[in-house]
């Protein structure tokens, strides 16, 4: 069904192409017969080219060898001065290419090495196509580009209609809960709210991305399959960027050199955070961290949820009386090597007295109890008198929770900046910008408070270019269901194809079902197999409102749950390791399988499995009482069982078992799986590490180290060994160590596993390495 509205809209041609001071509210709705525009006439610019007609202006400007820019607006409308404040600077966002203009037979084109854009003069539609010919996507090209008068003042209601084929997937757009992957026939809202975050990059299987360059609340559109169309409700113009790969990981390197590139976070951020709604005094805090240690339990981080400041105090750094002496409640809980995040709101009450101050200063936006992050002066506030204040006292994390934002009545986030007035202009314009000004706000006033702390905040949602700002995101306050549980997979992968690569969820669920008794067996079924998938999410973080959450309040799973903690510690040489490539080369942790097997058209739908870095792929159980499931191994790989060894060949599914404590986890073959010693903290020991070898193909695998909680890593002070294994010779080559570090280790001892049926499987360590390796640093090698 066509929406109205886009009726309306496609028959008032006048409407969308006619100069806006010519239109009345006398014009007729419908004319008949809409007329043709006409012809664009183009002209070459030193970075692309301009063309315009009797109704618009289009330009379009070569960025990259595989990057294009296109804006478009009304023709007698003035030229954008929106700030965008999730860019870089222009020189970063568009650093120009070499390219050549040709302008023959009514078709302008522009083509730069790896990326050619094309523009039929009499429709004025875009065409996107590579240099071999092959068309990635095109605008429509009958009335490809609409402006209407927006609500926002000065400003339009833009769409711009594309034409996707036949077979096409397309992914990213943030985090969404309606359990699909592939978004072809769907409308998907971007508009922040609670388990909903909008982020307008739009991946292709196709190996093209659209970025839709835009804070407004739009709609991407493809109910009809051959249309695909891009909505926004307040924008100055059309602007849109098109980032050719075709590697999806090109793709995202390039959205993050335009947007940001992502710091390391603190290494103990890759451990095992403890959490629930909610821990009431210091005693209960430092009682639950005691118990994790006298229990043996690995665990890194535990976190402060909400109302532990006084009755009607939110947003004043002032704790109620359960919390006596918080520095030193911090200083019990590392000395025991457990760090702290406390949830710090942007929302306050309306008698907390830094609320009544930021009234009087004229820091919130109006309408709304939070302070506006797109003013500096109010960034100044909100950390000065609060955040920064907790910070002094030594806390190690922050939790800004409600950060679509919430408002305080009633308690919803459904995009409610769209009928706010922002700092920074209208909230229609900014609806999505929230998150990423308040985290950038905390994280350039961390840094200076202290050059030499690693940033980790936790957030509820997000915008382009937040990635750089040191902040996870994890999916919302879903529900404790199987319903849910399956939800956040594809949820997940989509997040992770915007380019933002950390991303976490509440394990077990926020909203209590089960009449809130999280100690019924049914719970705890659904607790574990949640469980066993928050191991392999970039963050691995438990969270939700019940009355207990402890690994061993849940009696009937607990041996399964220590052990999935155990192993995800011992793979924390492999996280570590992959977190460095995402800071230094862009890379993606948590992987959907179309991103390293996109020629095999059967993963383009397979949303319930994935790729934990190059080597693992996890394929969590999501239905209640099963015993096994069914995985898909990607055609042009062999694979082998984590849990047993054998070798199966790719490109069909095979049904795996998967009893209770077992999720299923496959390792491709050439895989170099590095595995540390048994720890109950980060950093409590390096060695011996385990190298898991899965012969059939050569292998390469990059080792990372550094101090782990500073930036000295930015100034070069880390280390790498390249890790080699060639299949044919059977032969393991360890690297000279490159680079140093304070503190760093004289070398390592490396056990060698080459992993067969019954041998270097499972979580344990392996009892008999095929060879033990002393590594001091220098180049050395050994044959199997």
């Amino acid at each position: 069904m066509i929406h109205p509205a886009r009726i309306a809209r496609n028959l008032l041609f006048l409407v969308a192409c006619l100069p806006l001071a010519a239109v009345s509210a006398q014009d007729p709705l419908v004319t008949g017969e809409v007329p043709h525009p006409s012809a664009m006439e183009v002209q070459q610019s030193s970075t692309g080219f301009t063309a315009r007609n009797d109704h618009e202006v289009l330009e379009v400007t070569v960025c990259g060898d595989s990057l294009i820019h296109v804006t478009a607006r009304p023709l007698n409308a003035p030229a954008a001065q929106e700030s965008q404040p999730w860019m870089l600077s222009h020189a970063g966002a568009c650093p120009g290419a070499t390219f050549q203009f040709n302008d023959a037979n009514g078709t302008a084109t522009l083509t730069a090495s790896r990326l050619a854009v094309s523009l039929p003069e009499r429709d004025g539609n875009l065409v996107f196509k590579t240099l071999q010919g092959e068309t990635l996507v095109r605008e429509r090209p009958n009335l490809p580009r609409t402006y209407l008068r927006s609500d926002a003042s000065g400003l339009f209601h833009i769409e711009d209609r594309f034409s996707p084929d036949a077979t096409e997937a397309l992914y990213g757009l943030g985090q969404h809960q309606s359990g699909m992957f592939n978004y072809r026939g769907s409308v998907v809202e971007l508009g922040q709210n609670n388990t909903d975050v909008a982020i307008p990059l739009l991946v292709s299987s196709k190996g093209y991305a659209i970025l839709w360059n835009t804070a407004s609340f739009s709609y991407v559109d493809n109910r009809f399959p051959l249309d695909l169309n891009l909505e926004s409700m307040a924008a100055p113009q059309i602007d849109y960027y098109v980032l050719y790969g075709p590697q999806m990981d090109d793709i995202i390197h390039q959205y993050r050199s335009m947007t940001g590139h992502v710091p390391l976070f603190p290494e103990w951020a890759y451990g095992f955070f403890q959490s629930k709604d909610r821990y009431n005094t210091q005693d209960e805090i430092l009682s639950v961290a005691a118990g994790y240690r006298t229990r043996h339990i690995p665990l890194d981080a535990i976190v402060q949820d909400w109302f532990w400041w006084k009755q009607g105090g939110k947003g004043d750094p002032v704790f109620n009386s359960g919390y006596t002496d918080v520095p030193t409640e911090l200083k019990t809980l590392h000395d025991e090597h457990v760090h702290a995040m406390i949830s710090a709101w942007a929302m306050m009450d309306s008698s907390a007295q830094n609320y009544k101050t930021m009234v009087q200063k004229g820091f919130e936006i109006p309408g709304a109890q939070v302070y506006d992050p797109t003013n500096p002066a109010a960034q100044d506030f909100f950390w000065n008198g609060f955040v920064g204040k907790l910070f002094g006292q030594g806390w190690d994390a922050f939790w800004l929770d409600s950060s679509e934002p919430e408002e305080a009545w009633p308690h919803v986030g459904d995009a409610i900046l769209r009928y706010k007035m922002l700092h920074i202009g209208s909230g229609l314009e900014y609806t999505n910008i929230f998150p990423l000004e308040h985290t950038a706000s905390v994280q350039e006033r961390w840094r200076q408070a202290n050059p030499d702390k690693r940033v980790f905040l936790l957030t509820r949602s997000a915008f382009m270019g937040q990635q750089r700002n040191g902040a996870t995101v994890w999916s919302g306050d879903v529900y404790s269901s199987w319903w849910a549980l399956r939800r956040q997979v594809p949820a997940g992968l989509n997040f992770a194809l915007s380019g933002y690569p950390y991303w976490t969820t509440d394990i077990g669920g926020y909203h209590a079902l089960f009449n809130g008794q999280a100690n019924q067996p049914a719970y705890q079924e659904l607790y574990a197999r949640w469980f066993e998938y928050g191991a392999f999410c970039p963050v691995f973080r438990t969270h939700g409102h019940r009355d207990h959450n402890e690994l061993w309040t849940y009696p009937e799973v607990f041996p399964t749950l220590l052990a999935i903690d155990r192993l995800r510690y011992r793979l924390l040489p492999y996280v570590y390791s992959l977190a460095w490539r995402v800071t230094s080369e862009d890379f993606t942790i948590q992987r959907p399988l179309v991103m390293d097997f996109r020629q095999d058209p059967a993963t383009w739908e397979i949303g319930d499995e994935f790729l934990f870095g190059p080597a693992l792929l996890v394929s969590p159980v999501l239905e209640e009482h099963a015993t096994s499931r069914s995985v898909y191994l990607p055609a042009g790989a062999n694979w082998y069982d984590f849990w047993t060894g054998e070798r199966t060949e790719g490109g069909s599914a095979v049904t795996v078992p998967a009893p209770l404590d077992r999720i299923p986890l496959a390792v491709r073959a050439g895989s170099i799986l590095p595995l540390g010693p048994a720890i109950e903290y980060t950093r409590e020991a390096t060695d011996p590490i385990e190298l898991r070898v899965y012969p059939g193909a050569d292998g390469d695998f990059t080792l990372y180290e550094d101090e782990g909680d500073n930036y000295s890593y930015e100034r070069g002070a880390h280390s790498t060994i390249s890790i080699h294994w060639n299949d044919a010779a059977r032969r393991l080559t360890l690297g000279a160590r490159q680079g140093s570090y304070p503190g760093m280790t004289a070398g390592h001892t490396f056990n060698v596993v080459i992993v067969s049926a019954g041998h270097g499987v499972g979580g344990e360590a392996t009892s008999a390495p095929d060879k033990s390796i002393q590594y001091s640093g220098a180049s050395i090698a050994a044959s199997f």
